[in-house]
């Protein structure tokens, strides 16, 4: 608050929508140099075996996700999803390999159910944990890694999805190198009674701005990343999504520990077939922004949509709209044209790939 921000309610949370600097100017700071995300609402939890074994309770989640977890080595994190028995998506989440114990940081709306879906599932042989006494705050864009390393310089040596424990003020945190931008970053794990300090200590640093959530959506959607209730949900499934690179070999049809996970049977078939529909990016050839819920038309006199418009908005690093839906596959493919319906007027778009700005993650 002393920084600003203009608060809304988020997921039954106070959260700063835009600070004074706006969100155009956020979002572009972001990209050119280091801004620092409250995401205190997001769930974390950790999963311990009860044997003591961490394979057991890689085993025990793989039940629930389509995911190789058991192949996860050590200090590594890897991108997840909940699935429904119809192949829906309940959740996505990260999952890091903690040595003794897994790791997941969850959606803030999911997190209550995503936790009774844990319990329920996995009491038996693990013992589940929300972790209530921490902050989670991101630092994002390519002046991040200097920012973080004035403060411990044990993080620059840290690739893309790794995690480490790192002392940062005097306090304990759960580092990873990851983010919601496409740009470096990291996201940190810090207990609450210590989360101010390492706010402050980073914002000392004349690169880092606060960014409030109005840049975090155009940041995430220009990087093509799915926002949970709105890219996907339960009745999307990860193959209609376009998230099928999340689902390893291991666990696709052919694969040593293939299926065993809800919605296996739909999910294993659309992977090998195809799916009705994709998840797609569209440019917007006029200047006219075309907001989720927008129907989508194949044609600029069709009477009937063939999807819809999940996420748009205004891209200031693109300089001009953009937008994600879902339409038919056989609509799918990049360069096709469609038209949204805006306020009863059709504004033409076209399928483009994604993501529309390049990812910036520090693979090697």
């Amino acid at each position: 608050m002393s920084l600003g921000a203009r608060m809304v309610p988020f997921a039954g949370y106070d959260m700063p929508v835009q600070y004074p600097a706006g969100v155009m100017n956020e979002h572009l700071h972001t990209r050119a140099a280091a801004g620092l995300f409250d995401v205190s609402h997001m769930g974390q939890v950790t999963i311990r075996p009860r044997s003591g074994d961490i394979r057991d309770a890689a085993l025990a989640l793989e039940t629930l996700v389509p995911v190789d977890i058991a192949g996860l080595k050590e200090g590594r994190q890897r991108y997840a999803l909940f699935t429904n028995p119809a192949g829906g998506i309940l959740d996505d989440l990260m999952v890091a390999h903690r040595g003794d114990h897994l790791f997941l940081v969850v959606n803030a709306a999911c997190k209550a159910e995503d936790i009774a879906h844990l319990s329920a599932a996995l009491s038996e042989s693990c013992e589940i944990s929300p972790l209530t006494d921490r902050a989670l705050v991101a630092l994002q864009g390519p002046k991040a890694e200097a920012a973080l390393s004035a403060l411990s310089g044990d993080v620059t040596a840290m690739r893309f999805m790794d995690v480490r424990e790192v002392t940062l003020c005097g306090a304990s945190c759960i580092v990873s190198r990851s983010g919601y931008t496409g740009e470096d970053g990291f996201e940190i794990s810090v207990p609450t009674d210590r989360a101010e300090a390492l706010a402050t200590a980073l914002l000392a640093d004349e690169a880092v701005e606060p960014i409030g959530l109005g840049a975090r959506d155009s940041l995430r959607l220009e990087a093509g990343l799915c926002l949970y209730g709105n890219d996907i949900d339960t009745t999307t499934t990860p193959v209609e999504a376009a998230l099928e690179w999340a689902i390893q070999k291991v666990r696709r049809a052919g694969g040593e520990r293939a299926g065993g996970f809800p919605g296996a049977d739909r999910i294993l078939a659309e992977l090998a077939e195809g799916a009705s529909r994709r998840r797609v990016g569209l440019r917007p050839e006029t200047r006219t922004p075309v907001r989720g819920g927008a129907a989508l038309f194949a044609d600029e006199q069709a009477a009937s949509p063939v999807g819809a418009v999940t996420s748009g908005g205004f891209g200031p690093s693109m300089e001009g709209p953009v937008a994600m839906g879902y339409v038919p596959s056989q609509l799918a493919g990049s360069g096709t044209r469609l038209f949204a319906d805006v306020r009863g007027k059709r504004v033409p778009l076209v399928v483009t790939p994604l993501p529309f700005v390049a990812a910036n993650f520090k693979r090697h």
